[in-house]
């Protein structure tokens, strides 16, 4: 209601300047109008015409000089006299309307206030008869309908939030498993095994092994070969299958992943399985990783072991052989 007030005496004020603009403007009409200076034959060629025809019904026959210069004298200042009573007479009507203005004014200030009172009455009455219409919306809803079908703007929220809490908490939960270490056995091969072992965490990825591995080999300075190697030309071969690079551990060990000679979700293992337990049954352990140069590998390749050996395909799917005495003990669906 303050905003309401404040706006009504605003609008007062303009209507108030507006009058005293007016009045200004009629002063200085006034003013211009009586301080107008001209010569005689300016003001008479203004109304030269109704003069003239004037002078010509008024002097039929012969009339004097003089009585002529008289007479037109006369018509002229009769003319002008006409023409301030009707200029008068126009001001006189604009400074009645300007009063008008000004009166209608002063009553509405006067009932500013009731009318005030009457705004604040009938927004009190409205609101009351909203808050009737809501009550009675409320009330007509039957709680026992199943609505869970219908849009409902509050629920939607509430599924996103719980959405958005989970999404949340399952990245919180990856992102430390990813951060977990692990010990990982591997030998690096260049016809015989030399096996070491490597601390990594389970979101490293290949590349990143390869590049640890080939960091320790270097610092030990036993293999001449890796001086001038990169961790491109490096392989990881892991149950008779090449593992790309661009795979973490923690692909490997989420996806349950298999290769061609086992399982490649166990890295610390330190025996060969195959010697010490029945192939016949599934084991979560498995052989211990060789880490390779390429160049090894192509000139190789046709020997064994390296003729085993094939890329990891995550699409391809193995399953164990039922001969025991198989010598990969598992075959391919």
């Amino acid at each position: 209601m303050n905003n309401s007030a404040e706006g009504l005496r605003a609008l007062n004020l303009l209507k108030k300047r507006k009058i005293l603009q007016e009045e200004l403007e009629l002063k200085k009409r006034r003013i211009e109008e009586e301080n107008r200076m001209g010569n005689i034959d300016s003001k008479f060629k203004a109304h030269y015409d109704a003069i003239e025809q004037q002078l010509k019904s008024d002097t039929i026959g012969l009339v004097t000089l003089e009585d002529m210069k008289r007479k037109q004298e006369d018509m002229i200042k009769a003319r002008q006299q006409q023409l301030a009573r009707e200029r008068k007479a126009r001001l006189d009507a604009e400074q009645k309307k300007i009063e008008a203005k000004k009166q209608m004014t002063v009553k509405k200030q006067t009932l500013s206030f009731v009318d005030d009172e009457e705004e604040e009455e009938e927004e009190a009455v409205a609101e009351m008869e909203d808050d009737e219409s809501k009550r009675k919306k409320r009330f007509g809803k039957n709680p026992d309908v199943d609505t869970s079908f219908l849009p409902d703007k509050e629920r939607e929220e509430e599924d996103n939030r719980f959405r958005e809490q989970l999404r949340v908490e399952w990245e919180r939960t990856q992102a430390e498993i990813k951060a977990e270490p692990m010990l990982v056995v591997y030998s690096y091969w260049d016809g015989s095994g030399h096996r070491r072992e490597l601390a990594v965490k389970k979101g490293n990825s290949i590349q990143q092994f390869l590049q640890a591995t080939l960091v320790t080999l270097r610092t030990e300075g036993q293999f001449s070969e890796l001086r001038s190697a990169t961790v491109d030309q490096l392989m990881f071969v892991k149950e008779d299958t090449i593992i790309p690079h661009h795979y973490t551990f923690y692909d490997l060990i989420v996806s349950k992943a298999r290769g061609k000679g086992g399982p490649l979700i166990c890295f610390d293992v330190h025996d060969d399985v195959r010697l010490l337990h029945d192939a016949k049954r599934e084991k979560d352990e498995s052989h211990a990783g060789k880490v390779i140069l390429r160049s090894w590998y192509e000139r190789n390749k046709h020997i064994y072991p390296a003729s085993r050996w094939e890329p990891y395909d995550p699409e391809k799917k193995y399953e164990k052989a039922n001969n025991p005495e198989d010598e990969e003990h598992y075959s391919v669906i």
